[in-house]
Parts: structure tokens; sequence; C-alpha cells
């Protein structure tokens, strides 16, 4: 249902299928024009179609695997007849000889395949990134199987991108034969990336962020040797010596021990060294401390270019996520909003305690945007069912520490110590006292607006040697003001003054 004073908009289905030279994928998304969208599900076919790419010509077993897919393909939306499909061809089907032959069969099977030119590839990977990463400026770098687009973001904005032949598969059929790669072919490797890319216009100095299937392979090996709390790939920082570490062990496995890495998809392993490899020469080219991971590619690229109008950038992404999730689990608006502005005003009111600013106004406020989300699970634990949700998939525009303390905020909304538990190595240093100092405030409001009445219109803070709330209200709020009460212990705790809650009508 929409909010009074907006337009409704019919929702409609858009399919993306990305026909990949390693991988075949095709995604399905639901989405409201201009406000919204969740990916319904999901095909992914590793078919290997650039095999033999370096030669110039599909294998005829890897044009096999790849009519076997798009078939499939093919049959799923026919069921699910979405609004619309874009169908779009990339480096295997663009370079070689017979990639026309790939185009033939998905035309007659009733899709409309388009050949992506390089740049165009390289455009909807930034579009994509400027959406979900909180970074303006960046070099973006997407290595599929057959190529690599570097491109520089500027402003948000695509500034020039370029194609290169730089493929995990490409590299591997050209320069690594051997099981696993020799040092003479590791050296050739790495030559033939610093060659491609020394002709490009790269600045040293700007954020690194990577896209593709691999480079996410590389990230949640690096995530499992750190014990990494969060199971995010979107967002993660990868540092160097990471990389540099993933790379000698790789090269030092067969591809039967790579095969049975925990975590990685067995088609990944064979061209993973390559992935390895290619991007660290890359880092060490930009002299950069590692990259971003970005889960979103070109297929969030078409998205986002049917989900908003030119220049299809969204005006805040942190915003837009906090309210996409909320209308994946709505709760009543207008109790939503009467605890966010509690909320603002009990942090208002405290600023002389805490001396917090911008940011952490804005992670409580989206704390209570979302707070009772989890009541779509039940209303037992809903603040637990609610801090998972949060967690459950990446939020756009928030780091993964922001979010952590997110979902901590909503997991201590109603009752508990708020503690950081599992997540505490995502925190830094004061973030203990952070969380709360803000889930105190948070519960606060949510007390006061206990009955989900709207009877507590406003709470003015007064602060001296204890802390009063002093409630606007036409009658004595009794529940609101018994259960606020009770939160008087957390409340020293976290600000080290005693609190007092008082009707505006008492006068004592």
């Amino acid at each position: 249902m929409p909010e009074p004073g907006q337009e409704k908009v019919k929702p409609r289905t858009l399919a993306v299928l990305d026909l990949g030279s390693g991988t075949f994928r095709l995604a399905l998304y639901g989405l409201v024009p201009g406000r919204a969208y969740r990916l319904l599900d999901e095909l992914r076919e590793p078919v290997a179609l650039g095999e033999g790419l370096a030669s110039g010509r599909i294998r005829e077993e890897a044009l096999e695997r790849g009519v076997q897919a798009l078939r499939a393909f093919a049959d799923f939306l026919r069921v699910l007849a979405p609004e619309e499909a874009v169908t779009l061809a990339t480096s295997a089907i663009r370079d070689a000889e017979n990639g026309h032959l790939v185009l033939e069969e998905a035309r007659r099977l009733g899709l409309s395949p388009r050949v992506v030119p390089g740049e165009e590839e390289a455009a909807l990977g930034v579009l994509a990134v400027a959406n979900a990463l909180p970074l303006a400026e960046a070099v973006v770098v997407d290595q599929g199987g057959g190529s690599a687009q570097v491109s520089l973001m500027r402003e948000r904005r695509f500034g020039w991108g370029k194609a290169l032949p730089l493929g995990a598969l490409r590299l591997t059929e050209a320069l690594l034969p051997s099981d696993p790669p020799r040092k003479g072919e590791v050296r050739a490797l790495e030559e033939a990336v610093e060659k491609a890319l020394k002709g490009l216009p790269l600045e040293a100095g700007l954020p690194v962020v990577g896209l593709g299937g691999n480079l996410r392979a590389l990230a949640k090996l690096h995530q499992k040797r750190r014990g990494y709390p969060l199971d995010l790939l979107h967002g993660y920082h990868l540092p160097r010596e990471g990389v540099e570490e993933l790379a000698e062990d790789l090269l030092s496995l067969p591809l039967r021990a790579r095969m049975e890495l925990p975590g990685l998809q067995a088609d990944r392993a064979r061209t993973l060294p390559a992935t390895a490899l290619f991007f660290r020469a890359l880092l060490r080219r930009l002299r950069a401390l590692g990259l971003w991971v970005s889960g979103l590619g070109i297929r969030e690229g078409v998205l986002f270019s049917r989900l908003l109008p030119p220049p299809h950038l969204l005006p805040d992404p942190r915003a837009f996520a906090v309210e996409n999730l909320f209308l994946r689990y709505p709760f009543p608006h207008p109790h939503r909003d009467r605890v966010k502005a509690l909320a603002q005003a009990l942090f208002q009111g405290t600023r002389p305690l805490h001396g917090y600013g911008e940011e952490e106004e804005r992670l409580l406020l989206e704390a209570a945007h979302l707070h009772d989300i989890g009541m779509h699970l039940g209303y037992h634990d809903h603040h637990r069912h609610g801090a998972y949700l949060v967690l459950a998939e990446p939020l756009l525009g928030l780091s993964h520490r922001e979010q952590a303390l997110l979902a901590l905020l909503v997991r201590y909304h109603r009752r508990g110590n708020p503690e950081a538990g599992s997540l505490r190595p995502l925190l830094t240093r004061g973030d203990g006292k952070r969380l709360k100092r803000l889930a105190v405030l948070l519960r606060l409001a949510e007390m006061l607006e206990r009955t989900r009445s709207g009877r507590v219109r406003g709470v003015r803070v007064e602060v001296g040697a204890g802390v009063r709330l002093r409630l606007e209200a036409e009658a004595d709020p009794w529940v609101e003001r018994v259960e606020a009460v009770k939160q008087g212990e957390l409340f020293r705790e976290a600000f080290g003054k005693p609190l007092e809650v008082v009707w505006e009508g008492d006068r004592g």
C-alpha cells in the first residue's frame, strides 16, 4: 500500500539474461518504478562458453552447453512471462568468429539477444556500483570469463571504460596450461596484464571496486580464513595482502585440491588462479591497499536503467535501501513515524550528554524506520527476527559496520542488554558505548508509543543532575510512562544519570 500522498505505481517484473563467457545467468526482478525492487529468482549455468576463445572460436562442446542453458532459460521465461526480458551477450559471443551461432539459437527460442559493446558493458557495471556503494569516485574493474572491463567512475558517473582480453577463462587457456601453473606461466600472465593496463589512463589513489563471480569467490575464501562474522560479500574490503596470500596459495594447489576448498563452486576452481593474479597485478599497478567487492554488476545496471529515469542514479542509495527493506516487511506507518519523531526528540534532547552528530542520528532514525519489520515472522522474538532481516542481504550504501550497528539497534529495541556479540569484529572504537546509548533512546521511543495510539504527542528532555522526560499528552499516558521508567537502569548505564519520566500535566 502506498503511503498517504504517494501515487500508486503498478509493480512489474523484469528478467535479465547475462550470456557471459564463463557463466550464463538469469535474474528475475520485481520492481515498482522509481520506488522499490527485489530479486525474485535466479538461474545460473556454468557453461564456460569462452573455451577456445584464445584461438578465436568457441568450441563445439561449449556451444552445446550454451544451447542447453538457453533452452532452460527460455522455458523458465515462457512459464513466468515477465513484462520485459533483456538478453545481453558479452565477450565470448562478441569476440568469437562463431558467436553468431549462440545468437541464432537464442532467437529461435524466442529470446531477443543483443551484443553489448565493451564500453557499454563497462558503463552498466559503473551504474551498478554508483547505486550500490558509498563511493563517488573509483576505478571499477569487472572481470568475466572472456574480458575484463576497466572503468573510471567520477561523481558517480561513467567517465571512460575499456574492455580488455583479460577474462579469467581466456587467461587460463592462453597462459596457464599447467596444473598447477608453473612460474614461467605466471610471469607471462603478469606481463600480459601489465602490458594491457599500461595503456590506460589509470589514476593511483582512487578506491578500487571489483566485480565478477570469481572475485566474489576470492573474497569468500578470504572471509573464511578470517572467520568473518557476516555472510555478505557485497561491500567487503579485500586487502592487497589478502589477494597476495590467496594468489600464492592457489598457485601451489592442483585443480582437484582447489575444487575441494570450502565454499568454492567447483566450476570456478579452474580459473581462480588467473583471477587472483589479475587482481594482484592490478592492485600493484595502482598501488592500492585493497579493493571493495561489489555484489551488483551489469544485470543490476540494466535493472537501475528501468527502475529510475536518466541518469538512473538513486539520489540517496542508503535511504533507498532502508525504505526498500521496509516495503518488503511493512508495519503501520503511523507507528513507525511516531517512533522516529520521538527517537529524534530524545536524541536531540540528550545531545549534551552524548555529543553525537549526523551519522549517529541517521543510524538511530533508520533503526526506528525498521524496528518492527520482524513482526512479519511473528510477535514473539520479533526484535531478533528483525535483526536477522537487516543482515540477510546487503543494504546499498551502508558499510558492513553500519549494517551491523543497524541490526543490533533493531535487535535491542525492546529488551536485552545491548551487546555486539559475534558482530564485534566489525565495530570500531567507541561503538560499544554508541550502541548502548542509541539503543536505549530507541527503546524509550518505542515505550513512549507502547499502545501504538499516539497518546504521547511529544517529549521534552531536561538535563540536570538527572534526566527528566516531560511527556506531551492530553491525559496521563500511564502505560507509556510505566514502560519508559523500566528503562531507567539501562539509561543510567548508558549516560551515567538517573531517568525520570513525567506527564506534562504533572506539576511536581
